[in-house]
């Protein structure tokens, strides 16, 4: 019983020294927030915290060039499969491969001992019909014969006119004669072939200026027309750009790609581009003088609208504030974005460190990442050549530099000495016109 008492005696005395032991710790605690609440009251009425650090570039001033890219294919703006138009044995060959001849040139004499003896035949019965119908013509004048023999003499007259004509045709189709100015391929016939009618004997291409046939997407229907041009580039000929006249676009829409189709013409007298090959072509629509552009960094997409962050004089001297703005935006290229409306030139945009800049007003610190130190207000355009590795579009623009074109450049065509062309390009004119 002793012990049950000494026990419970103890076990009071732990609970009271347990208890005394928190009430001590818990004074403790409030005494120190007590004293650490008046230092930090000190510090914030200091001075207002550190303003945020923001990356900014300047609205800058270019040339944008609208463009598209589309992939097309050569071809010659005139050619054609030489092919007989009757049966016959090949005579004489008046033409070597790739040879250039001329619009009405003979290229392929048939054998035509037959028919010259049918025009020869023709030509008889003509003048004897001719005869025959002037001596009928003087005798109906004394009343020696009647005037249905004189009738008759003009029918059997025509009927020998038409047979000569007839025979004269059948020998003409025994030639075959180029119907344009051009240059032959490779002949597929020999002296003393028998040809059928409609057999293959050579192609005749006219290069002197080569068409190129591309499609562009449905939405480019209101943009491309006659007239425009466009830039190409050819895999055979690296280095060597090519500028294309627009001559048509096919007024149907291409209902399994949605494409229109386009066709352009190109200056081709050097020779360097042949019927066949594959095509990068760049379509221009145009060109905008003095356009707005800013880094795509700058741009903020919220809810349909497109906005910026401008960086404006604040209040105080020596304090620039944060300012949003909504923008429209137009052409577009990798790592810029011209500005229809919002901004002007010379306007400065935040490109990082929008996350910082909750409200408008917000005090910034511009950061010239471009200085070693940091921290130096931007006096120039920020960093607007970075590019982002935006998703490339169909549509895009280019920007036209200005000064000298690098000699790495200019190299291509200093080596490749164009020659100089003499009389209209081609492509002006209409592709059956008489040379």
């Amino acid at each position: 019983m002793a012990y049950k008492k000494k026990y419970a005696v103890l076990a009071l005395v732990g609970v009271g020294v347990a208890s005394g032991a928190a009430w001590w710790l818990q004074n403790k605690s409030g005494a120190s927030d007590e004293a650490t609440k008046p230092a930090t009251t000190a510090a914030a009425s200091a001075g207002p915290a550190r303003a945020p650090a923001v990356e900014v570039a300047k609205v800058d001033t270019m040339t944008l060039v609208d463009e598209t890219q589309a992939v097309g294919s050569l071809r010659s703006r005139q050619g054609v499969m030489l092919r007989p138009e009757v049966g016959g044995r090949v005579k004489q060959i008046f033409f070597n491969d790739g040879q250039r001849v001329r619009k009405g040139q003979v290229l392929v004499q048939f054998e035509d001992q037959l028919q010259q003896a049918q025009l020869s035949q023709a030509k008889a019965e003509l003048s004897i019909a001719e005869a025959n119908h002037k001596r009928n013509q003087e005798l109906v004048t004394q009343n020696f014969i009647s005037k249905r023999s004189l009738d008759e003499s003009g029918a059997a007259l025509e009927v020998s006119r038409a047979k000569l004509a007839l025979a004269d045709a059948t020998l003409q189709r025994l030639k075959v004669l180029a119907p344009f100015d051009g240059i032959t391929g490779l002949k597929q016939i020999n002296v003393g072939d028998y040809l059928k009618d409609g057999a293959d004997m050579v192609n005749l291409e006219d290069i002197d200026a080569v068409l190129v046939d591309f499609r562009l997407p449905e939405r480019f229907q209101a943009k491309i027309r006659a007239g425009q041009k466009a830039q190409l580039t050819v895999d055979a000929l690296p280095g060597r750009p090519f500028t294309a006249i627009v001559q048509a676009v096919d007024p149907l829409i291409e209902a399994n790609g949605r494409s229109v189709g386009v066709r352009g013409c190109i200056d081709n007298r050097q020779q360097q581009l042949r019927p066949g090959m594959f095509a990068r072509v760049n379509a221009v629509f145009g060109a905008r003088e003095n356009a707005l552009v800013i880094p795509e960094e700058a741009i903020i997409p919220q809810g349909g609208r497109t906005f910026v962050v401008k960086v404006v004089a604040g209040d105080k001297p020596d304090v620039q504030v944060s300012e949003r703005v909504a923008v429209k935006v137009g052409l577009r290229q990798p790592g810029k974005v011209e500005i229809l409306e919002g901004l002007a030139a010379g306007d400065t945009v935040v490109t990082a460190g929008h996350q910082r800049l909750q409200k408008d007003g917000t005090a910034v610190r511009v950061v010239d990442l471009s200085q070693p130190g940091g921290g130096r207000p931007a006096s120039g355009a920020g960093p607007a050549g970075a590019p982002a590795g935006g998703s490339a579009s169909a549509s895009s623009s280019t920007a036209v530099p200005a000064g000298p074109a690098p000699a790495s450049a200019a190299a291509p065509s200093a080596a490749a000495k164009p020659v100089a062309l003499s009389g209209p390009n081609p492509c002006l004119r209409g592709a059956d016109a008489a040379r």
